[in-house]
């Protein structure tokens, strides 16, 4: 019998990719990546299972010793009544304290920031995947644009040939 997961759109390592942000390593260079939790409210997380979620704009911020995730857009649960949430309010990261100094730490550099990933749930739970990143500049961008391109051409040439 199939796993029941199998169904509902999960990949092999049992993670389920709700939204990813793919503008944000086209516009940085990814340095680290880590594995947060999220705070969440019952409507939020009804919202993210059904697929209603935004990390275009989304950034985090570390405040007083705390991870935020600022301006994700999460739609408001249909069914949710007068529970309801906000759907760009700042939502608590779960990272342990250690984890946090040392991001915090490396955010002082200079052309650093922390940008959301992407989202998936790991074993029910909502879980963010945050990534340092420094900023690419124009001529980095055309580059990668550049490989790209020329693995697609490859690609074509050898599957011509066959």
């Amino acid at each position: 019998m199939a796993d029941a997961r199998a169904d509902k759109g999960a990949d092999k390592g049992g993670d389920r990719v709700i939204a990813t942000n793919r503008k944000a390593r086209h516009e940085y260079e990814i340095l680290e990546v880590s594995e947060a939790g999220m705070v969440l409210m019952g409507s939020e997380i009804k919202s993210i299972r059904g697929g209603n979620v935004s990390l275009q704009e989304a950034y985090v911020a570390i405040e007083s010793g705390e991870a935020w995730l600022v301006n994700a857009y999460i739609a408001p649960y249909e069914w949710a009544g007068y529970a309801g949430h906000e759907a760009r309010r700042r939502r608590k990261l779960l990272l342990h304290r250690k984890e946090i100094r040392t991001l915090h730490h490396e955010l002082r550099a200079k052309g650093v920031t922390l940008v959301p990933l992407r989202l998936y749930l790991k074993d029910g739970r909502a879980k963010l995947e945050i990534g340092l990143a420094r900023g690419k500049k124009l001529f980095d961008k055309r580059q990668a644009i550049r490989e790209r391109e020329t693995k697609r051409q490859t690609a074509r040439e050898l599957s011509h040939r066959r």
